[in-house]
């Protein structure tokens, strides 16, 4: 045939298109030529392709070979485009499959001797290809079971182009360890084990409960207290005790996972556990790439925990950044050549020192930093940042009595996990008929206004609290959301005082 057809898979961000890799020969001066809006790496994929091609025993025509990636109008980035475009300018004059070549996605990166190499973000263009009526997809021995954890498409595997031209019905000598081969259903979504247990926390069980609470309704958090108090070790149990992912939120995650260039083997039910860095950056921190997109740790977050130790140490800029992703459950990413809406719905944990020495207000401590400094320290969160925290902690360190009053063992994460899917369970049946299956995420005019709406009794310290200017509104509705969690795990069916009364306590600083 003169024009070779085949198809690609576009990214941006976790969004793919379907793009189609036409290659023509014409009686011009001999060349190779890539049109359609490709970057840097794709454009230098016409060296790779001729050497990989050469060192195949396939050796492209010395005729000018033109390859046209459609729509011309889409950006298109990266190396995975490698293997398309190889099979498409090969197809123009040997003897392969038109109605296979049509009807298969390739995607992967040519080694010079012909091998194929991974490429980062293959488990979301799979999942493109899929939802575009792709039936079969061609991508490298090395991610062959990423690509099929996705349902409804065929997955090939295959260690070097000659394999593919082969598959795709050309008569050539492969190796067979290089040929590859057809994964296997993929096993069904692993439960990892979880080696920190809240047993092992001790003498804090005001804490503990409260982090119980947070899980139970998806609540930000905010933990202040001096070094030793066990906040880092409260924020690493936190995905020990929330819910397993469900199947499309662990898809998602497994998807950011392959596009920041982590290998993927396997769906994980475990919620991701972020835990970034006080140095990083804003860009690290949302994510981004001139040319290629790279989710930040708000995405990498997302469907789990966002954890921010010495938070008084992060820049304003990068603990800013925060307050959009917050609200909307999103982050956007905008650049001069593309636009990408990543998924942002993580909880938000925040541990910080009451001072930068860590010692002010510590039982036996001594704090020597000026009031200045303590002030610029915790200045460092912003007020329409702690605003959106839900529940704020202040911790002490542990003493002897403490330790003698806990006892012997303490709540485990197993039974914090069961009531912790007790409460969601209740709270999932209530929120039936509403958009939202989380306290968290429920509409504050709902919460006020709805079928729900606690008594004037029930919400009077609430009252009083927004009058006084204690509570904003925003806050006044964190509250009952919290309150709801509450009720949730102590099995109400409405909000009581109680429960109000034990939301208030968890939202520090308000004056009750």
């Amino acid at each position: 045939m003169s024009v070779g057809r085949t198809w690609a898979v576009a990214l941006t961000g976790l969004v793919g298109d379907l793009v189609e890799v036409e290659a023509d020969l014409s009686n011009q001066t001999p060349a190779f030529r890539i049109v359609g809006l490709a970057d840097r790496a794709l454009a230098e994929a016409q060296q790779r392709v001729h050497n990989a091609c050469a060192n195949s025993g396939l050796p492209l025509s010395r005729r000018r070979v033109t390859v046209n990636l459609s729509p011309a109008s889409l950006p298109k980035q990266g190396s995975g485009f490698d293997l398309a475009i190889a099979i498409a300018a090969l197809a123009t004059e040997l003897p392969m499959d038109a109605v296979s070549l049509a009807d298969t996605v390739h995607i992967g990166e040519l080694a010079l001797d012909g091998r194929l190499r991974p490429v980062p973000g293959v488990l979301p263009a799979v999942i493109a290809a899929a939802r575009a009526g792709r039936r079969t997809v061609i991508v490298p021995e090395a991610c062959r079971r990423e690509a099929a954890l996705v349902d409804g498409i065929r997955v090939v595997g295959c260690r070097s182009l000659g394999a593919v031209a082969r598959w795709h019905g050309l008569d050539v000598d492969v190796d067979d360890d290089a040929s590859g081969g057809e994964d296997t259903p993929p096993a069904a979504l692993e439960e990892e084990p979880t080696a920190e247990d809240l047993a092992d926390i001790r003498g804090q069980e005001e804490a503990v409960a409260a982090v119980v609470v947070a899980a139970a309704g998806g609540h930000h958090l905010l933990m202040t207290g001096p070094p030793g108090a066990g906040k880092t070790m409260l924020a690493r149990r936190l995905p020990g005790i929330l819910p397993p992912l469900d199947d499309e939120t662990a898809l998602q995650v497994a998807s950011i996972r392959s596009l920041s260039g982590t290998a993927v083997d396997h769906l994980s039910r475990v919620p991701p556990f972020e835990a970034p860095h006080h140095s990083v950056s804003v860009a690290a921190l949302v994510g981004g790439g001139s040319r290629m997109l790279r989710p930040g740790a708000i995405a990498r977050a997302s469907g789990g925990v966002l954890f921010l130790d010495e938070a008084g140490e992060y820049g304003a800029h990068a603990l800013d950044s925060l307050r959009q992703p917050l609200e909307s459950g999103a982050i956007e990413i905008h650049r001069a050549g593309f636009r990408a809406t990543l998924p942002a719905r993580f909880q938000l944990v925040l541990a910080t020192n009451p001072c930068p020495c860590g010692q002010y207000g510590v039982r036996g401590g001594s704090c020597s930093c000026p009031s200045l400094a303590i002030r610029r320290y915790l200045g460092r969160l912003s007020g329409p940042l702690v605003d959106r925290i839900d529940i704020e902690l202040s911790l002490n360190r542990v003493s002897l009595a403490d330790l003698a009053t806990a006892g012997t063992t303490g709540l485990s994460s197993a039974q914090a996990r069961d009531q912790v899917a007790g409460a969601r369970l209740r709270a999932a049946e209530r929120l039936s008929a509403t958009p939202w299956r989380t306290n968290a995420q429920v509409a504050g005019s709902w919460l006020r206004d709805g079928p729900l709406a606690p008594e004037r009794d029930v919400r009077a310290p609430l009252d009083a609290a927004l009058h006084r200017g204690a509570l904003t509104l925003r806050g006044y509705d964190r509250v009952l959301r919290v309150a709801w969690s509450v009720a949730d795990l102590a099995g109400h069916d409405r909000l009581t005082l109680d429960d109000v009364g034990r939301a208030l306590f968890l939202k520090k600083g308000v004056d009750r």
